[in-house]
């Protein structure tokens, strides 16, 4: 099923819209603590710094958003106000796991070294996916007429995806392999997760 389909089955439905919601809430707060958790106390960087900021605040926007779906009410991310709870939880763990065997296996990095590394390509591949589905669940919901609207994310995550390309260029001159090989990691993860959402919407 396409994903624009899968986004106007949710969006037409105010229980899965705000669980949907508080979903991507989880996702972008889950991203926010792990590129915090990759800062060195004594090197972090402006931009790391920034991008952490900005994915805590898309967290805190998705879920006010939730506020404009009348009823709803979703207070914390326990499973029940999730859609795919299961696998939204682990979708970015896993990705970083894999991220950091790849790295690992390759470059043979490890400690600090490995944490950045991994911060660099995981975060890419999210910047790549995230450029992809924001613009088309926006489509549904302007088409929609809902009062919900994601546009600020949107062009923040633009911004991140060319932070994360000039880092990745000044981390190796091999980045694009690397970056192709996070992005294909992120692929499989990501079908799995929309496969799970159609299953709990019946599709």
């Amino acid at each position: 099923m396409e994903l624009k389909d899968i986004f106007t089955k949710i969006v037409n439905n105010d229980n899965l819209h705000a669980r949907f919601l508080n979903t991507l809430s989880l996702m972008e707060n889950t991203g926010a603590r792990k590129i915090s958790a990759c800062e060195d106390p004594a090197t972090v960087t402006f931009i790391i710094l920034k991008h952490a900021a900005e994915e805590h605040r898309h967290a805190f926007y998705l879920k006010k958003q939730i506020d404009k779906i009348e009823g709803a009410s979703l207070p914390t991310y326990s499973p029940e106000y999730l859609l795919a709870a299961a696998h939204s939880k682990r979708y970015l763990n896993q990705l970083d796991i894999d991220a950091c065997r790849y790295l690992k296996d390759t470059l043979g990095l490890s400690g600090k070294e490995l944490r950045f590394a991994a911060y660099l390509l995981v975060t890419y591949a999210i910047e790549v996916r995230a450029d992809e589905l924001y613009p088309v669940y926006q489509d549904v919901l302007t088409e929609a007429g809902s009062k919900v609207n994601v546009k600020s994310i949107i062009l923040e995550e633009e911004g991140h995806l060319e932070e994360m390309i000039n880092q990745l260029q000044q981390f190796s001159a091999d980045w694009q392999v690397h970056a192709n090989k996070a992005v294909a990691i992120e692929a499989r993860l990501f079908d799995t997760w929309v496969k799970e959402l159609g299953k709990e919407l019946g599709v």
